[in-house]
């Protein structure tokens, strides 16, 4: 696993703090305006310090970094500014642009070893959010995924290795404690982000099996793996159809915590594991295909937020299930045509095995609900239509209404937007079989509605009265372009912070949070 960078706290005067860099922030205008917490630094540079800046392009623009030499101005040989965007209305800004400004900060410093954040932390109400934004954004901003070069790259600089935090009162306990909570989600997106950017020659469904046991282990989660011939004496046949076109067999992992204490609140996280995705008879352009070895986002996603949960030691208990296959063409691939019986006996009529996804899933989620959760939410990269309908950065999210608002709510809290999408009862009578109980896609309406198709596969294996939730992640689960804010190319580890966020929430339910 790719080692996260360390946090810290500190409270000395920034213009004295003696690392690499510091990172101030400028608010968008004209003149531009200087963030709070850079004060003593300001008064460093006789107050030139805007004047300086302007001439060497900043703008203040959300996510701009400008840098240069102090020349012993203040301790740090380096400063760095960084857009904040328009003077916020109230003490500090949102905390999403916040996360953004520090990710994008820390990655423009790679070559120095510390780095120091003097950006806004109000000593109020608002200063804990703005503290966990800051240092979830340098974890998540100087992540780096580079496990498969064998040399250094001629002036190819080390990502930062220590980042402070400046606040109020280094040792403040709610500021400890929020610093402390950042780290462990910061290693829980890395961990994601790592196994996504995994090539897919190394973690195929045994192998990723094994990696996640291991990475659950130090946790103290319990750890159930299925293979072949466990899957088969189930009754899996979602499961075992679509990986039967591979030499390297399926797998169900099962993680569970249980939470010291009575238990009031279980949770069910299911992720589809499709550790490549060729599209198997029916296969996919050979253009971009590169990008399925992403297929299974949604596993390490959900693998990865149990895990957390447990070092959170969040008074919830969390159930993870992760269908495990490789989708490939070969002479024992399953088949348009097919008919499918999965673990709750429902036949699946096949039409399109690029569609693989909901039948590995419609065995897990069945599997989840026999454990009697509270709720179940399912996390997958399932369509393309969900990257037609909402693009590349809003995932789109089904399923029992109240559930999805919570869902979007914590997307919203946390930076990762999903957006509540219907389940058109049309849709279903489009899938109807006239030789099984369900086809696997609709057969009227093609591609039309197809990320809808998806939760309405889904929604068949859910059992009655259990609050659900699809959570559609094809596009936000892997970053194709140029590194901004905080995504760094490659596997975003999205949803992992909305999870565990409305993990808190049902944990607080337990308290008596009345959600």
């Amino acid at each position: 696993m790719t080692k996260p960078l360390k946090l810290a706290l500190v409270d000395t005067d920034p213009a004295e703090l003696k690392v690499d860099a510091v990172v101030i922030g400028v608010h968008s205008g004209t003149p531009l305006l200087l963030a709070s917490g850079a004060e003593s630094v300001t008064a460093a540079f006789d107050g030139r310090l805007t004047e300086t800046l302007t001439l060497l392009g900043a703008t203040g623009t959300p996510g701009e970094v400008v840098k240069l030499a102090t020349l012993g101005t203040i301790t740090a040989p380096v400063l760095a500014a960084v857009g904040l965007g328009p003077e916020p209305a109230g003490a500090a800004p949102p905390a999403e642009t916040l996360r953004r400004a520090a990710g994008a900060a820390v990655r423009a410093l790679a070559g120095c070893a510390t780095v120091a954040l003097a950006l806004p932390v109000p000593d109020d109400d608002d200063g804990p959010a703005a503290l966990r934004a800051l240092a979830e954004g340098a974890v998540l901003g100087g992540y780096r995924f580079d496990g498969y070069k064998t040399k250094p790259q001629p002036g190819r600089r080390e990502p930062v290795g220590t980042v402070s935090v400046h606040v109020p009162d280094a040792r403040d306990r709610a500021a400890r404690a929020e610093l402390a909570r950042a780290g462990v989600v910061g290693a829980a997106v890395t961990r994601c982000r790592d196994w996504v950017n995994t090539a897919p020659n190394d973690l195929r469904p045994p192998a990723f099996a094994d990696t996640v046991a291991a990475a659950a282990a130090p946790a103290g989660l319990d750890v159930q793996v299925l293979d072949e011939k466990a899957l088969r004496a189930g009754g899996y046949g979602g499961i075992l159809a679509v990986g039967q076109g591979s030499a390297a067999p399926p797998r169900l992992v099962r993680l569970a915590y249980t939470p010291p204490g009575p238990v009031t609140r279980r949770v069910a996280l299911v992720g589809k594991g499709i550790t490549f995705d060729s599209g198997g008879l029916s296969i996919k352009p050979a253009q971009g295909m590169w990008e399925m070895k992403s297929d299974m986002a949604g596993a390490a996603a959900v693998a990865s937020t149990v895990i957390a949960a447990a070092e959170l030691k969040l008074p919830v208990a969390v159930t993870g299930y992760l269908p495990m296959a490789e989708n490939m063409p070969s002479g024992t691939s399953y088949r348009p045509g097919d008919v499918v019986t999965m673990y709750n006996g429902k036949r699946v009529e096949v039409l399109n095995t690029d569609a693989e996804g909901r039948l590995v899933l419609g065995d897990a989620i069945a599997r989840a609900c026999e454990d009697n959760p509270d709720y179940l939410l399912e996390v997958s990269t399932l369509t393309g239509g969900q990257v037609v309908a909402l693009g590349k950065r809003v995932a789109g999210v089904m399923g029992s209404e109240s559930l999805c608002q919570r869902v979007h709510q914590a997307g919203e809290a946390v930076g990762e937007p999903i957006w509540p999408m219907p389940l058109p009862e049309e849709v279903r009578t489009s899938m109807d079989s006239d030789v099984a109980d369900i086809l696997q896609i609709s057969a009227g309406m093609d591609r039309a509605g197809h990320m809808l198709q998806g939760g309405i596969f889904l929604r068949e294996f859910v059992a009655e009265g259990v609050p659900w939730a699809h959570i559609d992640i094809a596009g936000p689960s892997y970053h194709s372009g140029e590194p901004t804010g905080y995504l760094t190319k490659g596997g975003t580890g999205v949803p992992v912070r909305a999870l565990l966020h409305l993990l808190d929430e049902i944990a607080g339910e337990d308290r008596g949070g009345g959600q």
